[in-house]
This record gives structure tokens, C-alpha cells and sequence, in this order.
């Protein structure tokens, strides 16, 4: 038994810098722990169900999940899991220094996913495959929990990433991890905001001398990402209104986009980018590093800059093999469709208008919604 498990074995309880030890041998690049409930656990509840009340989360139904007792089951962590005494909140970055910025892509002839969805693994054979950060974090989570367990015997806990009723960046910012941006990004101070967050909820207490206080906000005067948001979503610093965010309209939203919203989309097929890309702190992590990628989640370099007339040109069932696996494919194959016509209108070029002619007439309300628009915009132009 290694010091650190044996630490562990001893004390019965999390001591956050074993336990990130295990985090970061199992390839997260950061981790923290914090006891629950946190000291500023209310005030994130609140600040959650007023965002939640104010319409703000759009169509993602899965965020009005509610407990037996009708409370948000995401406002606090013990509303789904009063068992839960603390979480392990791992950081896995996912920025890349040779890759290019959104902000800096200007052929009008290609679209832009976001950086996080790139992600592929090279398998046995040598070939390159999608890869699903979902599934690759929650392989290294498991990893540490079955580690754990091994050294302290059975406990509750749950693994997430992504995918359980907890607001991870609140648990973050309270672990140490970083603060909110005005983006509403965590921001880590040396790895910026480029990140993934996986969190571990346990019923094992935090070792008094490992509690954590959370760092102070360092976007100071900053605005560089409220004012580059083409759409308006960041209408106020640290709040963002969902149903005006490219992201969430490329890649949550069903069916048609308002049209008022689609010029401001730009050529972003999947994702956005933008308010990450200008922030400064992206830009020193970035010059100051080590942002080295990971090997599970590299870019796929048909990804990167893809041209809007490959994308168009997938069928169903090729959509379906260049995406499985892949987060893009949570877009839906009309969804994407839709997307890419937006972006056909939003790039300046006459040379679309037969596709978007072809999809003018689709069955799918939000592609051919985009397509006629993209239509007219393009005419309106020529």
C-alpha cells in the first residue's frame, strides 16, 4: 500500500491533495474536493432557480427536473442525493495550442464545430475514430472510484459527466478549480476555460485540513466576451440566456430557429466558441501552458474548419458513421442540416443557392425554415 492509500485507509474521510493524486494518474489534469453542503451553496441554488424561473434554460426540459418534494433536483446537490457529503471535481483539458481560433476562421466556405467536439482516439489498428469525452472521463471517474472503494471499503457515490442532476461548475468553483466567468465558463488560472468537468459524489466526509475556499474572480474590468457574442446571450455579466446561445440553438434547440437569431450564428455549425476564444486567460494558457493533448480526445482534422459542402453532402446513413461516437451527433441529422443552411446564408455565396433550393421543400420544418431564409439573404445580396 502506497503513503497516499494508506493515508486514505487511515483517516476514512477525502484528503484532497491523495485523492488528486488518483485524479490526475488517471489522466485528469486537475482536481478538488469539497465538503457538502459548501458555504455558498445557497446562494448558487437561488441564483439557479431564478435563471430557471426566468425562462433562460429555453427547451432543456432535462434541467426542470424536480424531487419528490417538487425541488429542482439541480439547485443542490442533497435534493436527489441527501446521502452525499462530498464530491471530487476533476478538470480535463481539452485546449489545444496549434489549433486554430473561430475568431481567426474566414473562408466563408467552411463552418465551425466547437474545439470540444473534435475529439477522436487512434484504436488498435491504427485508425483514427470519434471519441465521446462523456465516455472517455467517465472511464477515468470509475477508475478513481473503484480505487476508493478498494482503500476505504464501500460507500454511496455516483459518477458524472455531464449527465447527472449536479451543476458541476458550482461544485468546481467551491473545489478550488477556478471561478465563473462572465461567460459563465469555469476559468481555471493556469489551464483557462478549455475544460471538461466530471464529478465524483461520495458519502465519505472531507478531511478537516482539505477544505478548499474558492478562489477569487479575476475577469476584473474584462468584457471581451460580452462583447463578442454575436447573438446577445451574455446580456448581463455572468448570466447567460440559453435560448439566445449559439450552442445551445446548434446543438439543443429542436426544430426551427428564430430568424432574427440566424445571422448572428454565423457559419457556427455545432457549438460555439466565440466567448472562450477571446478571453485572456484562454490566451495565456495557450502561450504559457503545457496544454498537451490528450491522446483520447485529439482533434480530428476533418473537424476543424470543415467545408459546409462536405457536411451538406452527408446522407443519413454516412452522417450517422462519421458522427457515432461522436458528441456532434447529439445535433441530430436535421439538426445539423438545418445548421449548415444557416451557415450556406450566412457566408456570402451564390454558389449554395442549389442546395439550399433542394432543401427549401424538406419535410423537416427547422431545415427547411433555414434553407428559405438562407435563400433570401443570399438573392438579397447577389
Amino acid at each position: 500500500m502506497n503513503r497516499a492509500a494508506a493515508h486514505l485507509h487511515r483517516t476514512s474521510s477525502l484528503v484532497r491533495d491523495d485523492v488528486r493524486a488518483l485524479a490526475l494518474a488517471a489522466g485528469f489534469n486537475e482536481a478538488g474536493v469539497v465538503a457538502l453542503p459548501y458555504a455558498a451553496e445557497e446562494r448558487d441554488a437561488r441564483r439557479f432557480t431564478s435563471w430557471m424561473r426566468a425562462g433562460r434554460a429555453g427547451t432543456m426540459r432535462y434541467l426542470q427536473r424536480t424531487t419528490d418534494e417538487g425541488q429542482l433536483a439541480r439547485a443542490r446537490v442533497r435534493n436527489p442525493f441527501p446521502w452525499a457529503r462530498s464530491a471530487l471535481v476533476c478538470f480535463a483539458s481539452y485546449g489545444n495550442a496549434s489549433a486554430p481560433l473561430s475568431s481567426k476562421t474566414r473562408d466563408p466556405r467552411s463552418g465551425w464545430i466547437a474545439r470540444y467536439a473534435w475529439s477522436s482516439r487512434v484504436d488498435d489498428r491504427g485508425q483514427r475514430r470519434p471519441s465521446d469525452y462523456h465516455k472517455v472521463l467517465l472511464r477515468r471517474l470509475r477508475e478513481v472510484e473503484t480505487k476508493l472503494h478498494a482503500q476505504l471499503g464501500e460507500f454511496e457515490s455516483r459518477a458524472y459527466v455531464d449527465t447527472g442532476p449536479v451543476v458541476e461548475r458550482s461544485l468546481a468553483v467551491a473545489a478550488g478549480l477556478g471561478w465563473t466567468g462572465k461567460n459563465t465558463c469555469l476559468i481555471h488560472p493556469r489551464l483557462g476555460s478549455w475544460g471538461f468537468l466530471a464529478v465524483l459524489l461520495t458519502a465519505l466526509e472531507v478531511n478537516p485540513e482539505s477544505k478548499t475556499a474558492e478562489l477569487p474572480d479575476h475577469c476584473g474590468t474584462c468584457t471581451r466576451c460580452i462583447q463578442a457574442c454575436p447573438t446577445h446571450a451574455l446580456d448581463v455579466p455572468y448570466q447567460m440566456d440559453a435560448t439566445r446561445c449559439i450552442a445551445y440553438l446548434t446543438i439543443e434547440h429542436r426544430g426551427p430557429i428564430a430568424e432574427e437569431l440566424m445571422p448572428g450564428i454565423g457559419r457556427q455549425v455545432f457549438g460555439c466558441d466565440i466567448c472562450q476564444d477571446v478571453c485572456p486567460w484562454n490566451g495565456k494558457a495557450l502561450r504559457t501552458g503545457p496544454i498537451v493533448t490528450d491522446p483520447e480526445l485529439e482533434p480530428r482534422p476533418e473537424l476543424v474548419n470543415p467545408t459546409l459542402e462536405w457536411l451538406a453532402s452527408l446522407d443519413e446513413r454516412s452522417f450517422e458513421r462519421e458522427f457515432n461516437g461522436s458528441p456532434v451527433r447529439r445535433a441530430r441529422f436535421n439538426g445539423l442540416r438545418r445548421n449548415v443552411a444557416i451557415a450556406m446564408g450566412n457566408s456570402g455565396l451564390v454558389g449554395f443557392v442549389p442546395q439550399l433550393e433542394a432543401w427549401a421543400t424538406a419535410a423537416d420544418d427547422g431545415l427547411r425554415a433555414a434553407a428559405r431564409w438562407a435563400l433570401r439573404r443570399l438573392r438579397t445580396r447577389a
